[in-house]
């Protein structure tokens, strides 16, 4: 692919994100004027409003921004512990039948449980701090990550595996010169899939016992009847998540160009 074509895709795609999102304002602005959608939430312009002021301003002890800014920092240390052990397991389980033999059993009665469901669990053995909070995220990455990196190295090419043992290749060397990289794109899928589910749990984690982040923001709003901060940290919500999608992406376009056909 040509690096005209490329950046006309882009451009192309940048377009219709944009288009889809005004048609989306458009049409909820629309429903609080003209039909009772209006009676239960606020349009699009009182939310948007509340949403900068809260970044220009405070709601709470802080400004929106730095709710954000704690609700992400609790999820990368949650996702990074959870990624590298994942990882590292999911490897193993993928090309040692030792490994996978001992720890698939558990992990496959561990992957159905929801992170949410850890909740009471999690209080219990941590208390109401950060780690109750970080033992969550770590559970909602360490599933997704362990899946895809098992996958990955599970699916390496036999003949290339062969091929690099008849050229007096030990495992150790097959490993970590055949098996990681070749896993490399299967594990970016699976740290994707993680980023998202960690930024929904942390939500829901403070949700129930917090003091700032948009989990409590959203809680706060529900008790004094603020539909306005409600729809804010929603939409705030929506905002980080997305942003943290694309930083993924661009990651792995950069780390797994070597994978792209066409590039």
């Amino acid at each position: 692919m040509t690096k005209k074509k490329l950046i006309s895709e882009q451009a192309s795609s940048a377009l219709a994100a944009i288009v889809s999102i005004g048609l989306f304002l458009l049409l909820w602005f629309w429903g609080t004027k003209a039909t009772s959608l209006g009676l239960l939430i606020p349009g699009p312009i009182e939310v948007l409003k509340v949403l900068f002021d809260g970044i220009v301003g405070q709601v709470g002890k802080h400004s929106i921004l730095a709710h954000a800014g704690y609700s992400l920092m609790r999820v990368l240390a949650g996702f990074s512990i959870g990624s590298l052990v994942g990882v590292t397991l999911g490897l193993f389980m993928g090309w040692y039948p030792i490994a996978y033999a001992i720890f698939n059993p558990l992990f496959r009665v561990i992957r159905p449980i929801p992170p949410i469901a850890w909740i009471p669990i999690s209080i219990i053995w941590f208390g109401l701090g950060e780690s109750a909070k970080i033992f969550l995220i770590f559970l909602a990455s360490f599933s997704n990550t362990t899946l895809n990196s098992m996958a990955g190295a599970d699916n390496v090419d036999p003949e290339v595996v062969n091929a690099a043992k008849m050229l007096g290749a030990n495992e150790r060397q097959i490993f970590t010169s055949i098996v990681l990289p070749a896993s490399v794109p299967a594990i970016f899928a699976g740290l994707q899939v993680a980023i998202s589910s960690s930024w929904a749990t942390v939500l829901a984690a403070e949700m129930v016992r917090s003091s700032e982040g948009l989990g409590w923001m959203i809680v706060a709003g529900m008790n004094n009847n603020n539909m306005v901060q409600i729809l804010s940290g929603i939409t705030m919500i929506g905002i980080v998540g997305f942003i943290l999608a694309i930083i993924m992406r661009r990651a792995e376009d950069v780390l797994c160009r070597w994978n792209k056909s066409g590039r």
